[in-house]
């Protein structure tokens, strides 16, 4: 999807990007009930009821209220980041500095051309266990990231600004919380739930089950509702963590 160079100090690296995510959502069409034919979204103009043409309408923005800022297209194109394809790598910090709140959207890097480079900086992530910070600009917007080793690969990662990142509320924990017997069985229900990553347990449900009953109705037929179920009463988190881990280990008994 586009085509970029590492700068890492002076030393750069060309690359390719690739999306590692996709939009998988179900898309509809907007229909009018009377006669199923299919309507059409546009800007209205509330005191005349005329459509506003896209050449007509303006940008505002409301700095107190009752006084509006309006922008042109070119005062807004003239803010737009100078486009550069270099990927400027400015720091490593430790794996595990970046809180996953920061985290946005995944890209996949691969080598345009020096593989044996590409893959020891991807090697020298993982041994040395950094993350690179890294600032691009792509598609007139510019970009805070971090550069990660996955496995033998690279892979960039978009970064919320500090402005959309809400700070984590706090807690006041109580005497001896976090510790005795809570602590000693919720090692032990960690322990017993141990297992291997598997990215095919990772479906989605509510759109399978809208493709199933979407399916269903070209059919002429009728999906049986689901009902929800009960919620368990309200318990101590210590008999809570005993009898999550009576039912693993029951389940992995019978397993």
């Amino acid at each position: 999807m586009w085509k970029g160079t590492l700068v890492i100090a002076k030393h750069e690296l060309k690359f390719k990007l690739y999306a590692a995510v996709e939009d998988a959502a179900v898309h509809f069409h907007l229909l009018h009930a009377a006669d199923k034919s299919r309507v059409e979204q546009r800007m209205v103009n509330p005191e005349t009821g005329e459509t506003v043409p896209p050449e007509a309408i303006h940008k505002a923005f409301e700095v107190e209220p009752g006084k509006l800022v309006i922008l042109d297209d070119d005062e807004l194109a003239a803010l737009d980041p100078e486009p550069s394809r270099d990927v400027d790598v400015y720091a490593f910090v430790p794996d595990g500095a970046i809180g996953p709140a920061w985290y946005d959207r995944p890209y996949f890097v691969g080598p345009d051309g020096n593989a044996d480079e590409y893959f020891a900086l991807a090697r020298a992530l993982r041994e040395t266990k950094r993350v690179g910070l890294a600032r691009w600009v792509m598609r007139n917007r510019r970009y805070d990231g971090a550069l990660r080793a996955e496995g033998d690969y690279l892979v960039l990662v978009s970064l919320h600004s500090r402005d959309e990142v809400v700070e984590a509320p706090k807690a006041t924990a109580g005497e001896g919380a976090g510790g005795g017997r809570e602590l000693d069985m919720a090692k032990q229900l960690v322990s017993a739930l141990e297992d291997e990553f598997d990215p095919s347990k990772f479906e989605n449900q509510h759109r399978e089950r809208l493709m199933e009953l979407i399916l269903a109705k070209a059919k002429g037929k009728k999906l049986p509702r689901r009902r929800a179920p009960a919620k368990a009463a309200t318990r101590s988190l210590s008999s809570a963590l005993s009898a999550s881990l009576t039912q693993v280990q029951k389940e992995r008994r019978s397993a």
